[in-house]
């Protein structure tokens, strides 16, 4: 298992076609410092900007992978973070001067040569592994889709593809080591398409790149001699292209395994599972997925790696199960201290989204004696402020400075107290983002006592630095 972050040892570059717009493409990798990740830099757009290959960057995934920042794009990008990732490499900055890299013969395989030609350079940064160790589940019954996560000792993937085609029926396969199987196994697989889909690609003015060098077209309807001629003519194949039967790959050419669809998928998926921006230990097991099902699964991924991270950073020993901070983990996040610091754990969290905390109201509260002699009522006003420091959690990934930051009120909306809150209560609070800027928040509460509903409302918060 390799312990260092890794980037290549000089500047490589390739030229070739955009598979899409069929512009000429020049990409270049460059070597990068330890924590850079993986950077594409559109050269031929003024100021050059730079989009992190990331979960975050992704602005369309319906017929390949494409990053964006702004209105700048860079499409197809899977086969370039596939190479990367296969090879191990953490750190590197990839030049492009146009929105997609050269399509080169559909494969990885043009990528992993020339960083072989760089080499690899180890660097003074430890090597961090996302190490998955629960199952994770994405399913799209409409689609027909199922991928599985499950804790393994290194990266692990089992594919399946079972088209309703019979051209190309059910595949299968199963990579059991990405640093003996990728370059060998999988890089080299090209992308593929049937027949009916090229047609209509091009129709849509996208493919204007694509030939029979660098993709494996297969044949799912009848071809006649007149239909391959006009087909020939308007793809602008050169020569003789022989007309391929049902279930056939077009022009007779040969796969480069016998299986090679199903291993190009996995080879998509590699890619895709790049934009995680950090090394997985995991077994991945697909089916039928395609590139938006990747995506959705790589974002249920990062948000337990965030979790993870945040666990580390702020529960310093181990905890009961189902608790993910502790009441000391809690104040070293909150500037609140008694007899103010009202959250006594958070229980669930998906950092960004929503987190449920748990406050034991016991008779010692300080405010019981004045609320109210003789009738203990916890104050409403209260209630809300246990919601707000819950949801205060939401915000620890997503500001780079946490500790230095705290939250006002701005505004309560649609308040309702159901039932009053008294001792020996345990007040469970659900709070959901709703909405979050620079400088502000919005978050929908719950607070819970047994199951039931007592109180409810939307918070909107001020972020600001603390003096």
């Amino acid at each position: 298992m390799i312990t260092q972050q890794r980037t290549i040892g000089k500047p490589v570059s390739d030229s070739g076609t955009g598979l899409h717009t069929g512009n000429k493409v020049t990409i270049t990798f460059w070597p990068a410092e330890p924590n850079t990740g993986i950077r594409f830099v559109r050269t031929d757009i003024e100021n050059c900007p730079e989009i992190q290959a990331d979960i975050d960057h992704v602005v369309d995934n319906s017929r390949d992978t494409t990053i964006g920042i702004g209105d700048v794009r860079i499409r197809q990008v899977e086969h370039v973070l596939a190479a990367l990732y296969g090879m191990e490499i953490d750190n590197v900055r990839v030049e492009v001067d146009s929105n997609e890299p050269p399509v080169g013969d559909g494969s990885a395989m043009p990528f992993v040569k020339i960083l072989q030609e760089a080499g690899i350079v180890e660097q003074d940064a430890e090597r961090q592994y996302l190490e998955i160790d629960e199952t994770i589940t994405y399913t799209d019954p409409e689609n027909g889709i199922d991928m599985v996560v499950f804790p393994s000792d290194e990266l692990r993937i089992t594919f399946m593809v079972d088209y309703k085609n019979p051209a190309l029926g059910t595949q299968y396969t199963s990579m059991y080591s990405l640093s003996d199987e990728f370059v060998t196994d999988y890089a080299p697989t090209r992308t593929f398409c049937f027949l009916t889909e090229v047609e209509m690609l091009h129709d849509k003015g996208l493919i204007q790149g694509g030939n029979l060098d660098n993709a494996v077209v297969i044949v799912d309807r009848e071809v006649s001699t007149e239909e391959m001629a006009g087909l020939t003519k308007r793809f602008g194949l050169k020569g003789e292209v022989s007309v391929g039967h049902h279930g056939e790959i077009l022009g007779n050419k040969e796969l480069r395994f016998a299986n090679e669809p199903v291993r190009h998928k996995t080879l998509d998926l590699i890619g895709d599972l790049a934009l995680l921006g950090v090394p997985l230990k995991a077994h991945v097991m697909a089916a039928r997925s395609g590139h938006a099902a990747h995506v959705e699964l790589v974002k249920k991924i990062r948000q337990l790696y965030q979790k993870k991270k945040l666990t580390s950073k702020y529960q310093k020993k181990p905890t009961k199960r189902g608790v993910i901070f502790d009441s000391e983990a809690i104040a070293r996040i909150l500037p609140h201290r008694y007899p103010f610091l009202l959250v006594d754990r958070i229980i669930e969290l998906d950092p960004g989204t929503r987190v449920v905390g748990l406050k034991n109201v016991t008779m010692n509260e300080p405010f019981f004696p004045g609320h109210f002699p003789d009738h203990p009522v916890m104050p409403g006003v209260l209630q809300l402020e246990c919601m707000a420091q819950a949801g205060a959690v939401l915000l620890l990934n997503s500001l780079e400075d946490p500790e230095s930051k705290i939250a006002y009120f701005m505004t309560i909306d649609k308040v309702r107290f159901r039932k009053p809150v008294v001792p020996g209560d345990q007040l469970i609070l659900d709070i959901t983002l709703l909405r979050q800027r620079a400088s502000s928040c919005k978050m929908a509460c719950k607070a819970f006592v047994d199951d039931e509903l007592v109180c409810e409302s939307e918070l909107m918060c001020a972020i600001v630095d603390r003096e």
